[in-house]
């Protein structure tokens, strides 16, 4: 019973990370770009975020997801936004070889951006809703162990993912041309720019649609 909460919730935790995102572009550009620790970390981020939903969601928490999913258009007007800097940080920074030590961003801001990236996509609690639902965890005398396992297995699964995205990115870093490497970077930032636009695009249609409807 023990194994069974915790697998589920790994393998929840593991598709739920999966869709190679601007998440998951913006931490193989890191690894690329900066080492394997720096993309690792970056995934790490994420992980942790997807545990913060699937926390909410396991303890049933209502309150919190009903005002996160009701608040999404500012969250993710906010998560665009923050997209579109990244991307133009990424695009603008400086060539591959360049860079000095004191110039690569330490873990904690790799840690932290991607962790409220994440965060800014409040649909994810809704998946874990479900999830948790149909693992059928109830009250009982073990009820909150349950809960714990369940999230545990989530960041676990999460995170496993991104050891493995980052392992193979790692595989390439320091193998690629400067020349590679730095249009490999602007590419990224473009891609990654695309993504917060859409996610604005998007936002302002819904805007024009309430207002004529």
């Amino acid at each position: 019973m023990v194994a069974s909460i915790f697998l589920k919730g790994l393998i929840v935790g593991f598709l739920v990370a999966t869709p190679v995102g601007p998440i998951g572009l913006l931490c193989i550009q890191r690894t690329l770009s900066e080492g394997k620790m720096h993309g690792l970390v970056s995934g790490l981020g994420a992980a942790t975020a997807d545990a913060v939903y699937g926390l909410i969601a396991a303890l049933g928490l209502t309150f919190i997801s009903n005002f996160l999913v009701q608040e999404q258009l500012w969250l993710r007007l906010i998560g665009g936004l923050f997209l579109c800097y990244l991307g133009a940080k990424i695009f603008l920074s400086k060539s591959a070889g360049q860079v000095s030590s004191a110039d690569v961003p330490s873990h904690i801001g790799n840690y932290g951006s991607t962790f409220f990236l994440a965060l800014t996509s409040p649909i994810t609690i809704l998946v874990f809703v479900a999830v948790f639902a149909g693992l059928g965890v109830v009250s009982s005398g073990s009820y909150y162990f349950s809960v714990g396992l369940s999230v545990a297995g989530v960041f676990t699964g999460s995170a496993l993912w991104w050891f493995m995205l980052c392992g193979v990115a790692g595989i390439l870093h320091g193998k690629i041309s400067y020349d590679k490497l730095t249009k490999f970077n602007k590419v990224s930032g473009i891609i990654i720019t695309v993504f917060g636009l859409v996610i604005l695009l998007l936002l302002a249609l819904e805007y024009i649609h309430k207002m004529v409807s």
